[in-house]
C-alpha cells in the first residue's frame, strides 16, 4: 500500500479553501477512483490526468488508484485540480519525492499531451494558499506572472507535467520540444481614460463630480438627451486616485476569476462598468447555475458603475443594488454554494426626465402625460434614491456656451481643468479625510458611520446643523438622508478648507442632495 498527498485550492467566489489531495494505491484490478464531491469538469480529470501522464513519460500505476479531495463535504469545481491529482498519484507510485509534493500547492489544467494549460482564478488561489501558510505554489507557465503578483510566496511556473515531476526530484530527462500553452484568450479591453477637459460648459456639474470623487458619493443625473450625462459619467473614473495595494489586489483578482489576461503588474486604475439597460438581475449582481460568476457590480468594485438610461432598467434589477450599496459586499446564494464578493463601488444613475426626454426643455415640447412621467422615473424607487447622495439636473448647452468654446479654441481648452489636476484635488481631500478617520475602519467620508459623525468629537455645533435638523423635522429628509448629507458636507469642507463643515457647507450639501446643482 502507498499513500501520498499534495494540495490544491477550491475557489468559491473570491474565497479560496486549501484542499488536501490524497492518493492511495492498493492491490486490486486497475481503476482510477475520484472522490470528494467533484463537479463534472473535475470528474473528467481522470481521463486528462491518465493520458497526460502517459504522454509525459511517467504513466500512472496499473493498480487501484483512489484520489480523495478533502474536506470531502466541500464542493470542488473546475479543472485546476488536474496537476495536484497527477502529482499526488505519481508521488504515491514512487515516481517523485512525496515529501517535496506535500509542501507545495499545485494549480493547473492538464492537456492530453502533458502540457499545463492556464486556468482562471490563479491570483485569488495563490492569495488563499499564502493565507493558509504555504510558501510555495506550482502553476502553469502562462499563469506564473500573475501568481508572482502575490508577495511572500515562491512561485514555480512549469510548462508540462514532465517538468513538474522533474521539479519534485523525478528521474526524467527534460523535454524542450513542448511549447508553453497559450495564455488565456480573454483580454480585458482597457481603453484610455477620457479627459475631463473635453467637457465644455457644465462647470457646476464637473465640480459636483469632484465632490462625488473626493468622498466616494453616489450620483444621479437627470436631463434631456444630448445634455452630456454619459460623457460626464464616463469621465468620473479619470479623476479618481490610483487604487491602493489591497484594492488593486481585489480588482485584479476579480479579473483573474473572469479569465482575463493579467500582466506583470496589478491593475491600478479604478474600473468602469456600464451595463446595457436590458441586463438581467443575474448579469448585474452575479450568479450562474454552476460556478458562481461575478456580475457588473462586482467588476465595478473600487470603481464606477454607470447605469445609463436608468429608468429603462426593470425595477427589480435596480432594487437589487440596495443591499450592496449599504454593505459594500454582495453574497450570492445558490444550490451549489454561497459566494461573497466585494461590491464597494460608486453608482452613477443617468436618466431622461420622461419617456420622450423633452420634459423641462425650453426649446422642445414634452408630449408625455403627467402619469407617464411619474411612471417612468418611478422605476428608480425611493429607497434606492435615498442611498444616492448627489442628485444633479443636467441642462443642454446653449448656443452661447458652444460658440464661446469654439472661439476660444486651444486657449479655452487650456483653461479648463484637466483630469490630472482634478485628481490631485480629490487625492488631497481624501488624504484629509483619511487623517481624520485614522484608527477607524473607514478612509472615505461616504463610508463613515453616521453615529460616529453625529456624536463624540466630530459632532458639529447647532449653528452648522440647523438646516439639516429642520429638514429632518419637516420630514423632507430621512435619517439615512440626514447622515448622508452630513457626510457630503464633510467632503465639501475637505475640498475647500480642510476643517469642520460650516453652515454654508451643510447648505451646499443639502442643495446637492435635493437635486440642485451648485
Amino acid at each position: 500500500m502507498a499513500l501520498a498527498r499534495t494540495y490544491a485550492v477550491a475557489l468559491t467566489g473570491m474565497h479560496g479553501d486549501v484542499v488536501e489531495v490524497e492518493a492511495d494505491i492498493a492491490a486490486g484490478l486497475p481503476a482510477f477512483v475520484l472522490i470528494g464531491l467533484p463537479d463534472l469538469a473535475l470528474g473528467e480529470s481522470r481521463k486528462r490526468v491518465s493520458s497526460a501522464a502517459v504522454n509525459a513519460g511517467c504513466p500512472l500505476t496499473q493498480r487501484k488508484l483512489t484520489i480523495n479531495l478533502s474536506p470531502a463535504a466541500l464542493r470542488k469545481q473546475g479543472s485546476a485540480f488536474d496537476l495536484a491529482i497527477a502529482i499526488a498519484a505519481l508521488a504515491a507510485g514512487g515516481d517523485l519525492r512525496p515529501e517535496s509534493a506535500s509542501r507545495v500547492v499545485h494549480l493547473g489544467e492538464l492537456g492530453l499531451d502533458g502540457r499545463l494549460r492556464p486556468v482562471p482564478g490563479i491570483l485569488p488561489s495563490v492569495r488563499a494558499a499564502r493565507a493558509a501558510g504555504f510558501e510555495h505554489v506550482m502553476v502553469p507557465h502562462a499563469n506564473a506572472d500573475e501568481a508572482r503578483l502575490v508577495d511572500g510566496i515562491e512561485v514555480t511556473g512549469v510548462v508540462s507535467l514532465r517538468d513538474a515531476v522533474i521539479q519534485h526530484g523525478g528521474d526524467l530527462a527534460p523535454d524542450d520540444s513542448l511549447e508553453p500553452a497559450a495564455v488565456a484568450a480573454v483580454v480585458d479591453d482597457i481603453a484610455a481614460e477620457p479627459e475631463m477637459a473635453d467637457v465644455v460648459g457644465n462647470d457646476e456639474i464637473v465640480e459636483a463630480l469632484v465632490v462625488a470623487a473626493a468622498g466616494g458619493h453616489h450620483v444621479s443625473m437627470i436631463g434631456p438627451p444630448g445634455a452630456g450625462k454619459t460623457m460626464l459619467a464616463a469621465r468620473l473614473p479619470s479623476i479618481l486616485p490610483d487604487l491602493t495595494d489591497e484594492q488593486a489586489l481585489d480588482v485584479t483578482s476579480i479579473r483573474s476569476l473572469l479569465g482575463v489576461r493579467i500582466g506583470h503588474e496589478l491593475l491600478r486604475r479604478p474600473p468602469f462598468e456600464a451595463p446595457h439597460h436590458t441586463a438581467s438581475q443575474v448579469a448585474l449582481v452575479g450568479g450562474g447555475s454552476g460556478r458562481i460568476v461575478p456580475g457588473a457590480i462586482v467588476r465595478a468594485s473600487h470603481g464606477v458603475l454607470l447605469l445609463d438610461e436608468a429608468a429603462e432598467f426593470p425595477a427589480s434589477v435596480l432594487d437589487a443594488l440596495r443591499q450592496p450599496l449599504e454593505s459594500g459586499a454582495i453574497t450570492i446564494h445558490r444550490a451549489g454554494g454561497v459566494a461573497t464578493f466585494p461590491a464597494r463601488f460608486q453608482l452613477v444613475l443617468a436618466s431622461n426626465p420622461c419617456p420622450c426626454g423633452r420634459y423641462g426643455s425650453t426649446d422642445d415640447e414634452c408630449t408625455c402625460t403627467p402619469i407617464a412621467r411619474r411612471r417612468y422615473l418611478a422605476k428608480i424607487s425611493g429607497p434606492l434614491l435615498d442611498r444616492v447622495d448627489i442628485r444633479l439636473n443636467v441642462r443642454r448647452l446653449g448656443l452661447a456656451a458652444v460658440r464661446e468654446a469654439d472661439a476660444g479654441g486651444q486657449e479655452s481648452a487650456a483653461t479648463r481643468p484637466t483630469s490630472e489636476a482634478l485628481r490631485r484635488r480629490v487625492a488631497a481631500a481624501r488624504a484629509v479625510a483619511a487623517e481624520r478617520m485614522a484608527g477607524t475602519p473607514w478612509n472615505r467620508n461616504a463610508d463613515a458611520s453616521g453615529t460616529w459623525l453625529r456624536t463624540g468629537p466630530r459632532r458639529l455645533n447647532r449653528a452648522a446643523l440647523g438646516a439639516l435638523d429642520r429638514a429632518l423635522e419637516r420630514g423632507s429628509l430621512t435619517m439615512r438622508g440626514y447622515d448622508r448629507s452630513l457626510r457630503l458636507a464633510w467632503t465639501i469642507a475637505d475640498l475647500e478648507t480642510g476643517g469642520a463643515p460650516t453652515a454654508e457647507h451643510v447648505a451646499a450639501a443639502l442643495y446637492l442632495r435635493r437635486g440642485t446643482t451648485i
